[in-house]
């Protein structure tokens, strides 16, 4: 348990923050499994609306630090590859 008036605030800042980017999270992998399986179904003009919407949410996570950066881009570039896959098979 928090000791000093510092701890204790911050202690109640970390738990507010984890609830809010929890709900982040479960946003994005949400969108990401939907993003997924319209590619599965080959459903690839519902995927290309997915996707612009999924790297929006990406990057706002990013620039928010509830995901790094870098996860972020690697996540939109693996989604861009499942896109462009199909269509050149």
């Amino acid at each position: 348990m928090a000791n000093t008036k510092s701890a204790i605030k911050s202690a109640r800042q970390s738990i507010k923050r984890n609830a809010a980017n929890k709900s982040i999270i479960t946003t994005l992998k949400s969108g990401q499994k939907r993003f997924r399986g319209l590619v599965a179904e080959g459903n690839l003009e519902a995927a290309k609306t997915e996707f612009v919407s999924i790297v929006s949410k990406l990057d706002k996570a990013a620039k928010r630090g509830v995901i790094h950066q870098n996860a972020a881009d690697r996540r939109k570039s693996a989604f861009a590859r499942a896109i462009k896959a199909p269509t050149a098979a």
